[in-house]
């Protein structure tokens, strides 16, 4: 991973990663500002608060589902650096949208401004449904095999450290800040989207097919037919719907459950942000380049794991008094803190082992003029798995089940990612 950082030199590499970057940390900086917003500000009720969330994260991923099949379709037939610029023009205009959607909030105007602020999230998932499948495609085109897997980790790094950063500082500015800075960096991100190398279509011609049900049938049909992309493809698929219901569920139990402001919610989210960082790296560093499975079985275990020790924790904690939440400063205080802190580290550590050598997996098996629509089949199915995760915590949530108790179910889930992880594991190494 060390070797990896020089592709940060690279001009075909650089602009890409930069541009990566920028778009998920604008991405985060909006969607955290108006979680925490509406969690702190307009909800007051706790299992509100859940199925905002919810309805928030299926807006996210349905233009995956509806989309994802036509991304690929343009980005395998298409200089995949044109479309990047039209991507990143088109990100101007949502970032209006959803600032526009926060000032009407913050003035009084909730139903108006939650509207519009939906609408952007909506049109958010758009975005990253048509630069997803991208930024792993490009990738084999612009480098030798060797330096793949070292600059997806780079890639999955970058991403999460921006989400860290983003977390952050929504949990810090004002409203109106937030509402300026998305224009802000999605003016910066259109720059930076015109200095990516150009990427033209290589293979025969494609005959694009408009119609995204029947382009999303045939794409997934025609990629999860290969075993090692159907077991690696239904593993990262498990993965995201864990991370879809933690996203979820956390934000409303770290205000109802552990008592604490935005601030520290924010804190939640960065460390899950830095800890899929760190495991970004540590896999690459244990892999030493080689794409391999060798230890997704035992990340995924280990992930499993530290839930249940993160809800365990989580049930001893003292709540603040009545009508006080406690800052960041008085949260870290608390005898409990830290290793409630240590068990998400730990989470999001193992994580991030997870599933970075599985995204390789899909860049590298099939041929470069299929790979678009390769990470496209696997976005569909991971954004449909996330839809459905989300409305099984809607649903939860209407039976009354605590969010403490809700992490069982995604400890229970790590088994069952751990198992297809070690099937693929077999079948490929």
């Amino acid at each position: 991973m060390l070797n990896a950082l020089g592709l940060l030199k690279q001009r075909r590499f650089l602009p890409l990663f930069t541009t990566q970057f920028l778009g998920a940390f604008n991405d985060n900086l909006f969607k955290q500002a108006m979680v925490l917003f509406a969690t702190y500000r307009i909800f007051n009720d706790p299992a509100t608060e859940q199925v905002f969330n919810g309805v928030a994260t299926v807006l996210s991923t349905l233009p995956f589902i509806l989309f994802s099949a036509l991304a690929g379709q343009l980005a395998d037939s298409h200089d995949k650096a044109r479309i990047i610029r039209i991507v990143k023009t088109a990100e101007i205009g949502i970032m209006l949208v959803g600032a526009g959607g926060l000032m009407l909030a913050q003035s009084g105007h909730s139903y108006a401004g939650i509207v519009m602020m939906f609408g952007c999230v909506f049109l958010l998932g758009m975005h990253s449904t048509f630069f997803g499948p991208i930024k792993y495609a490009i990738l084999p085109q612009h480098l030798p095999n060797r330096d793949v897997l070292g600059a997806t980790g780079l890639v999955e790094a970058g991403t999460y450290i921006a989400i860290l950063f983003g977390t952050i500082l929504a949990g810090y500015i004002s409203v109106e800040a937030a509402a300026i800075g998305v224009l802000l960096v999605a003016g910066i991100g259109w720059f930076s989207g015109r200095e990516v190398a150009p990427a033209p279509r290589e293979g025969p011609h494609l005959t694009i097919n408009w119609n995204p049900f029947t382009a999303s049938w045939r794409l997934i049909s025609a990629t999860m037919h290969i075993p090692r992309l159907f077991l690696a493809i239904l593993s990262i698929s498990f993965f995201w719907t864990i991370g879809a219901v933690l996203i979820i569920i956390f934000p409303p139990l770290v205000k109802n459950v552990l008592t604490t402001t935005q601030e520290v919610a924010s804190l939640f989210t960065a460390t899950l942000s830095i800890g899929i960082a760190i495991g970004s790296v540590v896999i690459n560093t244990l892999l030493r380049g080689k794409i391999s499975a060798k230890y997704a079985p035992a990340s995924v275990i280990a992930m499993g794991i530290s839930v249940v020790l993160f809800s365990l924790l989580v049930r001893l904690w003292i709540p603040a008094e009545p009508g006080h939440l406690y800052d960041w400063t008085e949260f870290v205080a608390q005898p409990r803190a830290i290793p409630i802190m240590l068990s998400l580290l730990a989470i999001a550590v193992t994580g991030g082992m997870f599933v970075v050598p599985l995204y390789a997996f899909l860049t590298t098996t099939v041929t470069r003029d299929h790979t678009a629509r390769t990470v496209a089949a696997n976005n569909v199915v991971n954004s449909g798995a996330m839809v459905v995760g989300a409305l099984a915590v809607i649903g939860i949530t209407a039976l009354g089940v605590s969010p403490e108790n809700m992490l069982f179910v995604v400890a229970g889930m790590c088994l069952i990612a751990a198992w297809l992880a070690q099937r693929l594991h077999l079948a490929c190494d």
